[in-house]
């Protein structure tokens, strides 16, 4: 057998054998809540290649350089919680950028700015008191209560398996601390749209990074509550997504953070809720926030 044939046999036995295939590289995982949000991403992902699990479209790629793995969460919590594992279970996720929109709790920002929190909670993990005459009574589950109720809702620490068994009970995920210092450094960077299509901003937005997220399977657009999950929480932005994404992310020991563009104010905008107005903004914005973050990424 001549040397040029002996060559060509093992050529074609490592391409079709799995074993000697370039190994899959680890990637991130940038996840958005909103369809032309993740279009934006994808049309800047080279060699995009889709895989389609359980109906989910998972898009593969390069993004700023980076090797990523794009898909859509779906709205609210459970869809969040079962793509997010769907990720981690098929591809060699290193770590997890979320992307989205959320409403303003934060009396400090406004729409179309941009916020990176260090921890995320569940805040309507809760327990539905009995009222009485004098008030709602205290929940007869008899655990303990670390944030203050709102009217009948109490808050509720949620259950989380614990590596070696059993469970641990907490309020907060932490975002990772590496990947909030990588949004600290890229935070001045960005230029942020101010103008939509309908409508321009009174101000310029900026990008803040740091304080406290909560999710919860509710979209709110209420003045009391809004105030509420800021004075009980110091919650900086609503959404309906993002914590549980870090619940999952910390349960797989999984380096995650949550980017959220303010697309309103959670029922404290000055006349009429502004999502309507400015959704496509604020997408727009945590895109951008998304992009400049991920280029920023160490290789």
């Amino acid at each position: 057998m001549n040397m040029i044939r002996l060559l060509m046999i093992c050529a074609t036995t490592a391409f079709a054998n799995p074993a000697h295939a370039a190994p899959e590289p680890a990637r991130t995982a940038v996840i958005s809540a909103f369809a032309p949000e993740l279009e934006a991403l994808k049309a800047a992902t080279a060699d995009r290649k889709e895989t389609v699990i359980h109906g989910v479209v998972f898009t593969t790629g390069t993004l700023e350089g980076k090797p990523v793995v794009l898909f859509l969460s779906g709205v609210s919590m459970v869809n969040a919680a079962m793509t997010t594992q769907l990720a981690l279970d098929h591809f060699p996720v290193r770590r997890i950028v979320f992307s989205g929109v959320g409403g303003g709790a934060d009396p400090e920002l406004d729409v179309g700015d941009v916020v990176a929190p260090e921890r995320w909670g569940e805040y309507q993990e809760t327990a539905y008191s009995r009222a009485t005459a004098d008030g709602y009574a205290p929940s007869p589950l008899g655990e303990a209560q670390p944030f203050p109720a709102f009217g009948m809702a109490i808050p509720r620490l949620v259950a989380v398996p614990k590596p070696g068994g059993g469970e641990d009970k907490r309020f907060w995920f932490e975002a990772d601390p590496a990947l909030i210092a990588t949004a600290r450094t890229v935070a001045a960077k960005v230029e942020l749209a101010r103008c939509a299509a309908a409508a321009c901003l009174a101000k310029a937005p900026r990008i803040v990074v740091g304080g406290s997220g909560v999710s919860g399977p509710t979209f709110v657009d209420n003045a009391a509550y809004r105030e509420y999950a800021f004075r009980a929480f110091e919650a900086r932005v609503l959404d309906m997504e993002t914590a549980a994404v870090a619940h999952v992310a910390h349960v797989n020991g999984t380096a995650f953070i949550g980017f959220r563009s303010l697309s309103d104010l959670a029922g404290g905008d000055p006349s009429a809720n502004q999502f309507p107005v400015f959704i496509r903004l604020a997408a727009e914005n945590s895109a951008r926030t998304v992009r400049a973050f991920v280029a920023g990424l160490p290789d």
